[in-house]
């Protein structure tokens, strides 16, 4: 726990061991703010996404520095379409906190996507145009310019509530429960619209029970193609005779089951499980050839490594070397086998290809295309996860390995959390050159702001 007042660790004491300060009222609040934001979280995760935002302003109203709660807060704005209150969440979230904030990365993709940033401009106007037509009474024009709306943000709950209201006054029913439903895929609990759809469902009981009331004096029944519709006044009386048509239904239902929807289910079910084994079977040939494929590859290599042996032993003296190689691709292989793509090419770069046969270099080719996207992407997440987790050593083993293949990988963020690393980890030195490099190619980002500060030595 951090002292409100001098900012220094005061632990789990009540009393601040610097200042003396008693913060046992500040550690209940902080405990508060964490207990609404882990609220918020858990409704979000379920869609309650009103809930969150109710749970996630009160973890703010305790804790206004709560950036895991502010920026979840920006997240469930932004996933209802609501994206001006989503970047206001994230813009505040950078001013408390500029260095690793998550927030940034947010603010970045935004403004990279211009033409979605026009779409956002686009929503607001046109969701503002509607509601004047709705103060003018104007609905067709409201109804309209709530579609464009839609099109353009099919995630704004607001244009889902207010554009089912104005069906419900034009007594559009099914349409108003259908955008009420859209709503309610995206905010499952809104009481707004729970409240409208209850109304719509009260009202669509009340349309089909007059026309119940019309036709209750009339029965119906199908023959043939033909559906024939008699007064009520015709039909048997006799309890006996309600008996016998009743069973008469039941001898008639149980023998059209069994003469043709059974067969169908049996037909259809036995299509299903003759299709699931066809994907079974396929899937497994696939496998089977790709083992197999790399079993050859492996026998090959096995065997050009008996040949080296062979040759060893008649005092060549580059064979140690080549020995060496055609271990390590013959791990590599194995690793890859085994879906380990770190290993197999961390295996592959250990290689030396001078050491190979005009075969083996084909074959380490061919291994190397297949495993070099999988083993830089791995690299750098399990690089990425070292850093957040403070251990900037092995994060900077990994990342480096990372940006010395394509510094702009992850659009510059390799190189960014590389400098990160060594300056964290004491080496601001090494730091500099790849923070230039952000600053250089990624000039409108917060980390190149970031960089800056490092570069000119601001802390």
């Amino acid at each position: 726990m951090i002292c409100y007042k001098c900012n220094h660790e005061a632990g789990r004491e009540n009393i601040c061991p610097v200042c003396g300060t008693d913060i046992s009222i500040f550690q209940k609040v902080i405990r508060l703010s964490n207990m609404y934001y882990n609220d918020g979280l858990q409704k979000a995760e379920v869609r309650n996404l009103s809930g969150a935002i109710i749970s996630l302003k009160k973890s703010l109203k305790f804790n206004k520095n709560n950036i895991d709660a502010r920026n979840l807060l920006g997240l469930v704005y932004y996933e209802m379409g609501e994206t001006v209150d989503a970047l206001s969440e994230w813009v505040i979230s950078k001013s408390y906190q500029e260095e690793d904030n998550i927030a940034g990365r947010y603010l970045d993709e935004i403004r990279k996507n211009r033409a979605q940033l026009e779409a956002n401009n686009q929503t607001i106007k046109k969701y503002n145009q509607a509601l004047l037509y709705c103060r003018q009474d104007s609905r067709d024009l409201a109804i309209i310019q709530l579609k464009k709306v839609l099109s353009l943000n099919p995630k704004m709950v607001k244009g889902h509530q207010l554009l089912a209201l104005l069906y419900m006054q034009e007594n559009k029913l099914d349409l108003a429960k259908k955008c009420l439903r859209s709503a309610g895929k995206i905010d499952a609990n809104n009481t707004i619209t729970l409240r409208y759809l209850k109304e719509v469902n009260n009202r669509l009981k009340e349309n089909g029970s007059g026309k119940k009331k019309k036709d209750e004096d009339l029965i119906s029944y199908q023959s043939g193609n033909e559906m024939i519709i008699m007064p009520k006044r015709f039909q048997e009386s006799s309890l006996g005779f309600t008996l016998a048509y009743l069973l008469i239904g039941l001898l008639i239902g149980a023998a059209i089951i069994g003469f043709l929807v059974v067969p169908e289910v049996q037909k259809r079910a036995r299509e299903e499980s003759n299709q699931k084994l066809v994907e079974v079977n396929d899937a497994l040939s696939a496998k089977e050839q790709t083992v197999a494929a790399l079993e050859e590859k492996i026998a090959e290599l096995e065997a050009e490594l008996a040949a080296t042996i062979e040759e060893m032993e008649k005092g060549n003296e580059t064979l140690p070397e080549q020995l060496e190689a055609y271990d390590m691709l013959l791990s590599a292989f194995v690793a890859y086998a085994g879906q380990d793509y770190i290993l197999a090419g961390t295996n592959l770069s250990q290689v030396d290809v001078n050491q190979l046969t005009d075969s083996a270099k084909t074959m380490y080719n061919t291994l190397w295309t297949e495993v070099s996207g999988e083993y830089y992407s791995s690299l750098y997440t399990t690089g990425y996860t070292s850093y957040r987790d403070g251990n900037y050593a092995d994060a900077v083993a990994k990342l480096q390995i990372v940006v010395d293949y394509n510094i702009d990988f992850e659009e510059g963020y390799a190189a960014y959390y590389l400098a990160q690393s060594y300056r964290k980890g004491g080496d601001a030195e090494s730091a500099k050159q790849y923070y230039q490099y952000v600053i250089d190619h990624y000039p409108d980002t917060e980390r190149a702001n970031t960089a800056k500060k490092h570069v000119n030595g601001e802390t």
